[in-house]
C-alpha cells in the first residue's frame, strides 16, 4: 500500500477511535439523559465522575485512556510501510504513532458523533502518551496527584500535566542523558499537543483566575493556608 494512503486510513480510523463518545453513550444507555446537559456540559471524565458516580466516572476514564492506546498501539501498527518521515526506524515509527495518537485526541476534543463538541482530550492524551512515552506519564500522573490533592481543582491538576510532559522530556534527554529513541521528532509533537490540550482548557484557566471553578472538596486532601488567611 502506498505510504500517504496508509497514513490517512490511519488518521481516519485513529480520530474514529478518538471520536467514541463514552461518557455520553454511558450517560444515555444507563442513566436516560446526555451528560452534556448536566454539570459543566462536558462529556469528560471528570464531569462524569461529578454527574455519574465514581464507579461510571471510572469506567468512562478508562475508556478514554483506551482510545489513545488503541490509536498508538494498535491503529499506527496496522501497516507494515517504510514512511521515510525521519532518518532512523525509530523516528519514523514514533512519527506515526504520534500522528495517530492526534488524531484520536482531536477525535475526542472535536467529536463527529456529538456535533463536534466533546471532551478536553486529557486522558485519551494519557492513553497515546502511554504507549509511547511510559515515564513522562508517570511523571506528569505525579504532579497531577499533587495539584489535585492540594488544590482540589480537576482542571488544574490537568493544565500542570499537559506542561510538566515536553519539559521531563526535556530534562531527561539534555540535562540527565537519557537516550530516547525519537527525541529530536517527539519533542516538538508533544510541545503541540500540550499547548493543544492548555488551549483546549481555557476556559477552565479563566474560571480559575476568576475564582469560580468547580473545586473537588473530596480530593482537596491538604488545605494550605493562605497569606490572607493568616492575616
Amino acid at each position: 500500500m502506498h505510504p500517504v494512503l496508509s497514513l490517512i486510513i490511519i488518521i481516519v480510523l485513529s480520530y474514529l477511535a478518538g471520536s467514541f463518545p463514552s461518557a455520553v453513550i454511558v450517560s444515555k444507555l444507563f442513566f436516560g439523559f446526555d451528560i452534556r446537559k448536566k454539570g459543566s456540559g462536558n462529556m469528560g471524565s471528570t464531569n462524569a465522575f461529578r454527574i455519574l458516580g465514581w464507579k461510571w466516572g471510572i469506567v468512562v476514564q478508562v475508556a478514554d485512556v483506551v482510545k489513545g492506546l488503541v490509536a498508538v498501539l494498535v491503529i499506527a501498527n496496522l501497516f507494515d510501510v517504510d514512511y521515510n518521515f525521519g532518518s532512523t526506524y525509530f523516528e519514523n515509527h514514533t512519527i506515526v504513532m504520534i500522528i495517530a495518537g492526534i488524531s484520536a485526541v482531536m477525535g475526542h476534543i472535536y467529536s463527529v458523533f456529538v456535533g463536534f463538541k466533546g471532551g478536553k482530550g486529557i486522558n485519551t492524551a494519557a492513553g497515546m502518551l502511554l504507549g509511547i512515552m511510559p515515564i513522562e506519564v508517570g511523571i506528569a500522573l505525579g504532579i497531577f496527584l499533587i495539584a489535585v490533592i492540594l488544590s482540589g481543582y480537576i482542571s488544574l491538576g490537568s493544565i500542570l500535566a499537559a506542561l510538566s510532559l515536553p519539559s521531563s522530556l526535556l530534562f531527561r534527554y539534555n540535562i540527565f542523558g537519557v537516550d530516547i529513541p525519537g527525541y529530536n521528532i517527539l519533542i516538538y509533537f508533544i510541545t503541540a499537543l500540550s499547548l493543544l490540550l492548555v488551549f483546549a482548557h481555557r476556559s477552565n484557566i479563566k474560571r480559575l483566575i476568576e475564582g469560580t471553578e468547580n473545586r473537588f472538596s473530596k480530593l482537596h486532601l491538604i488545605k494550605l493556608k493562605s497569606y490572607k488567611e493568616d492575616k
